[in-house]
């Protein structure tokens, strides 16, 4: 199999590595100022006297820290025609300043699509593992691929 992927390249039980991130401070609060100006993701004390104790990554930057592996990791070496959207996300544990994170896809199921037959669906389970191998994330979603004639 080449490093392209079409539908056909994807088989429910495997696990795609896609890569891994190291999380800065300066990140979490430049992200919190702009998307999510909530204060235990801008400042360390508010962080610190909240739930999450100690500054935290909003769950949204974690979500585009994940979406940014998933690009540089399988969809921008694939066949990938978009998402039709994400069932269920779940965040676990904070990320915090200094946490890497790594992200991999499970393939959960494949089918073929009857009404586009040159599509395919692949329905993922993405999992985000900080350093100490505690999962701080999940999420599934859907993802369509063309099959491997249609993308030739």
């Amino acid at each position: 199999m080449s490093d392209f992927r079409s539908f056909e390249d994807f088989h429910p039980g495997e696990d795609i590595v896609l890569g891994s991130k190291t999380v800065t401070r300066d990140e979490i609060i430049a992200f919190a100022r702009e998307f999510d100006p909530q204060p235990f993701h801008l400042d360390e004390t508010a962080g610190e006297t909240s739930l999450l104790g100690g500054l935290a990554a909003s769950g949204w930057h974690t979500i585009a820290m994940l979406m940014r592996m998933l690009c540089d990791g399988l969809l921008l070496h694939s066949s990938c025609n978009g998402s039709p959207g994400v069932e269920e996300v779940r965040w676990m544990r904070p990320v915090r300043p200094g946490d890497t994170l790594t992200a991999t896809a499970r393939v959960m199921s494949t089918r073929a699509l009857r009404s586009r037959p040159t599509l395919g669906v692949v329905t993922f389970l993405m999992t985000l593992v900080n350093q100490d191998g505690h999962a701080v994330m999940t999420q599934e979603n859907t993802i369509l691929f063309e099959r491997r004639e249609a993308a030739a």
